[in-house]
């Protein structure tokens, strides 16, 4: 059973065909106080998204993803230009952004990533008023 002080945390999106690296990004979220979804490629996220988006706050996204139509960057852009509140994080171990390919707003981080660098980036870029409190400290 799904405790209260978890419903009312907000949702993090968590994309990526890794099942490790997705558990693993999942539990950085968890300890900063979101309530992890997780999604095994871009369209997957994309209809939880469409379902959530009121209550989530951050999309944590890998860039490469096989199987459904789109990668993480485009997933990305997508999410911005959709839903603005959304925090947006994306991560590769093989690709770098290219001009173009972030929205506004959104950063990069180079896989294999720590709970410290994820915390940082999410502190960067989720406005201080709604971060979650393990965030904060």
């Amino acid at each position: 059973m799904t405790s209260p002080t978890r419903l009312s945390r907000p949702l993090a999106i968590v994309a990526d065909d890794d099942a490790l690296i997705r558990m693993d990004a999942a539990d950085i979220l968890e300890e900063a106080g979101y309530t992890p979804v997780e999604a095994h490629h871009g369209d997957h996220a994309l209809d939880m998204l469409r379902q959530h988006h009121p209550s989530v706050h951050v999309l944590f996204t890998d860039v490469q993803m096989p199987g459904g139509g789109r990668d993480g960057f485009a997933l990305a852009r997508e999410t911005a230009a959709s839903w603005p509140h959304i925090a947006i994080v994306v991560a590769s171990g093989e690709m770098r952004p290219q001009p173009g390919d972030l929205p506004e707003g959104a950063t990069f981080i180079s896989k294999p990533f720590s709970a410290q660098v994820v915390r940082e980036h999410l502190r960067k870029i989720v406005d201080d008023d709604i971060q979650p409190e393990p965030l904060k400290s």
